[in-house]
C-alpha cells in the first residue's frame, strides 16, 4: 500500500434510498437478485406522455422519516436526502455533537432541485393568485436546499456546497468532499438524490431526446445493447460518509466500506450545430477517455489494477459507443469486466452515482460483481465485457464508476477496497 493510498479518504457510512430499497442492504440484495423496479409512473398519470415507465422509491412516507415541519418547508428530493444523510451517519455510527461543528461539512448534488414543489406553487400562481404562493416557493425549489437542511439537522458548520453536473454530479460532489478532507474537514456528508418525477419535472427531462418511449418494462432501458433505445428516469440515490483516514481511526469508527483512491472530471462542448455558429469546433476525442485515464493516474494506479467498472450507460447508441470505446482504449477490448445495476432504476440525475458508488463499495465488500439486467444482444462495435446473467464472483480490490451528465459532464470516481 502506497503512502498515498494510506492516507486516502475512507467511506465509513451509506444511507440508500431508492427504487430499490430504503436501505443500503435491501438494495443490495435487489440488485443481486436482479430484481427490477421499473414500472409505470403512479405519482402522476403518464398517458398523455411518451414516457410513461420511471423507476420510483416504494414504501416512503415522508412524516415517518422527516421533522413534520420540513415536510411542509421542502420537496421530496430533499424528504429523500435527508433520510439517507441519516442512514449514513447511523450506519457510520458517529454523532456529529461529539465532534467539531466546523470541521463537518456538507456536499450533495443537485440535478433539477426541488421540481414537484415548485410546480405546485407554480399551479397556485396560475390558477388562483401571488398571495396563494407560499414563503418556502424560495427556498425549496432551490439546488442547494438539501445541503443547507442536511447541514442545520445536524449542525455540520463546515464548508458546504451543492453541485449542479446531472449525472455526473453526484461524483463530482464525493471529488469536492475529498478537497476538503485535504484542507481540514475531519468529516463529509456527500451523494446525492432526486425526485422529478412529476408532469413539470418529467416533461423537462422529455427536452434531452434521450428518453426510452419503449412501454415493456424490460425492454426500455438497455445499454449498449443493439436494441437500446434511450433510459428511463428514476428517483431516489444515496448519500455517503466521507472521513479522513486520521478521523476515523482516532474516533474508533468500526466499519469502512473503502477508500477514495482517484478522481477526475472532464466536459465536452456541445457541437457546432447545436452551439451556435460562433462555436469552434473541436477535433478532439470525447473527453470521457481523458477524464477516466486521469483518475487512474489521480490514484496511481495503471489501468490492469481495475476490478470492475460500474458504467453510466445511458442507453443511446451513439453515447454507449462512447463509452465502450473509451473503456476498450483503455483496459483493452474485454479488458475489465463492466457493470450497470442502474437498468433496475432507471437512471436517478443527481442521485445517480452516489447509488452507483453505494454498490461498488457493497461489491468490494462481498466480492461480486453485480450483473447488468435486460441487454441480451451487445450491439456492434461494443468491445467490453458487461456482466449478464448472474453476479461475477472473483477478487476485487478497485472499481471505476464512470458518470456523465446532460450538456457534456463528465467523471470518474476511484474506489479501493477497505484494508
Amino acid at each position: 500500500m502506497t503512502t498515498a493510498t494510506a492516507k486516502a479518504p475512507v467511506i465509513t457510512g451509506l444511507g440508500v434510498v431508492a427504487p430499490t430499497g430504503l436501505t443500503a442492504e435491501a438494495h443490495w440484495s435487489a440488485v443481486l437478485g436482479g430484481q427490477p423496479a421499473i414500472g409505470r409512473i403512479s405519482r402522476f398519470d403518464p398517458s398523455a406522455y411518451p414516457v410513461r415507465l420511471a423507476g420510483e422509491v416504494p414504501g416512503f412516507v415522508a412524516k415517518e422519516q422527516v421533522p413534520s415541519r420540513l415536510i411542509q418547508q421542502t420537496d421530496r428530493w430533499t424528504h429523500l436526502g435527508l433520510s439517507a444523510a441519516e442512514a449514513a451517519i447511523n450506519d457510520a455510527d458517529v454523532n456529529p455533537a461529539e465532534l467539531p461543528e466546523y470541521e463537518l461539512a456538507v456536499v450533495t448534488s443537485s440535478s433539477s432541485g426541488g421540481t414537484e414543489f415548485g410546480q405546485h406553487e407554480m399551479e397556485n400562481l396560475y390558477q388562483h393568485n401571488p398571495e396563494w404562493v407560499g414563503a418556502y416557493q424560495s427556498i425549496a425549489w432551490f439546488y442547494a436546499a438539501t445541503t443547507g437542511q442536511v447541514s442545520i439537522r445536524h449542525g455540520l458548520r463546515g464548508p458546504c456546497g451543492v453541485i449542479c453536473t446531472e449525472q455526473a454530479g453526484g461524483l463530482d460532489a464525493i471529488g469536492q468532499a475529498r478537497r476538503l478532507i485535504r484542507t481540514g474537514s475531519r468529516l463529509v456528508v456527500t451523494g446525492g438524490t432526486d425526485a422529478s418525477l412529476c408532469p413539470y419535472g418529467l416533461t423537462a427531462q422529455l427536452s434531452t431526446g434521450n428518453l426510452s418511449t419503449v412501454q415493456d418494462p424490460a425492454r426500455a432501458y438497455l445499454p449498449f445493447d443493439s436494441e437500446a433505445s434511450g433510459y428511463l428516469p428514476g428517483e431516489g440515490g444515496a448519500m455517503l460518509i466521507v472521513e479522513s483516514a486520521e478521523a476515523a481511526e482516532a474516533r474508533g469508527a468500526q466499519k469502512i466500506y473503502g477508500q477514495v483512491l482517484g478522481y477526475a472530471a472532464g466536459f465536452d462542448p456541445p457541437p457546432p450545430s447545436a452551439a451556435g455558429p460562433d462555436t469552434i469546433a473541436s477535433d478532439r476525442p470525447p473527453a470521457l477517455r481523458r477524464t477516466i485515464a486521469a483518475a487512474l493516474a489521480d490514484a496511481g494506479i495503471r489501468p490492469d489494477a481495475v476490478d470492475v467498472v460500474f458504467a453510466d450507460a445511458l442507453g443511446v447508441p451513439s453515447a454507449d459507443l462512447t463509452e465502450a470505446e473509451a473503456l476498450a482504449a483503455i483496459f483493452g477490448p474485454r479488458g475489465v469486466p463492466v457493470t450497470a445495476p442502474k437498468t433496475l432504476t432507471g437512471r436517478l440525475y443527481g442521485g445517480g452515482a452516489p447509488l452507483d458508488v453505494a454498490t461498488a463499495l457493497l461489491a468490494l465488500r462481498d466480492q461480486v460483481i453485480p450483473h447488468t439486467v435486460g441487454p441480451t444482444a451487445p450491439a456492434p462495435g461494443h468491445e467490453i465485457d458487461l456482466v449478464l446473467g448472474e453476479p461475477r464472483h472473483q477478487e476485487l480490490r478497485t472499481a471505476l464508476v464512470v458518470a456523465r451528465g446532460h450538456g457534456g459532464f463528465n467523471a470518474a470516481l476511484v474506489l479501493g477496497r477497505a484494508g
